[in-house]
């Protein structure tokens, strides 16, 4: 059994719930809020048809993109330099069930995946990302 954090000790997002080190995680379900950047008409999309592929990337990849905490703000500043009308989604990881996985990418580091379609209601909230002359200002409380 996975230790008990205090809400002091625990992941943004994660309110004394279990949670796993991903890298230790095979077999196991992590706890934890992920996040996935969409550009406007991306969540207009999701919005209005309540699932979605993802974006280009996603679809093309097999998978949508997700980040973790730590990870989100080097995605932004990776993927979407320079863009605006970001929105930041918040999902649960493990109420994604079998369909993400924990992969590697940038850096060795192991990111979430999903193999399977993004609902609405896979969605716990959503938030603007500010943008400043190119450069991406996270939602309070994300990291």
């Amino acid at each position: 059994m996975p230790p008990r954090l205090s809400k002091a000790n625990a992941p943004v997002g994660v309110m004394a719930h279990h949670c796993l080190d991903p890298r230790l995680a095979k077999g196991h379900h992590t706890r934890m809020q992920i996040y996935k950047i969409f550009r406007a008409a991306e969540w207009a999309a999701l919005s209005e048809l309540g699932t979605t592929a993802g974006a280009p990337v996603d679809i093309a990849d097999g998978f949508i993109h997700f980040s973790t905490a730590a990870q989100v703000q080097e995605t932004l500043d990776k993927h979407f330099a320079g863009e605006t009308g970001l929105v930041l989604l918040a999902c649960e990881s493990d109420a994604m069930g079998d369909s993400l996985k924990w992969e590697k990418s940038r850096g060795d580091d192991l990111f979430p995946h999903l193999y399977r379609g993004l609902s609405l209601g896979d969605v716990i909230w959503n938030r603007p990302i500010n943008s400043d002359g190119g450069t991406h200002s996270l939602p309070e409380g994300v990291i």
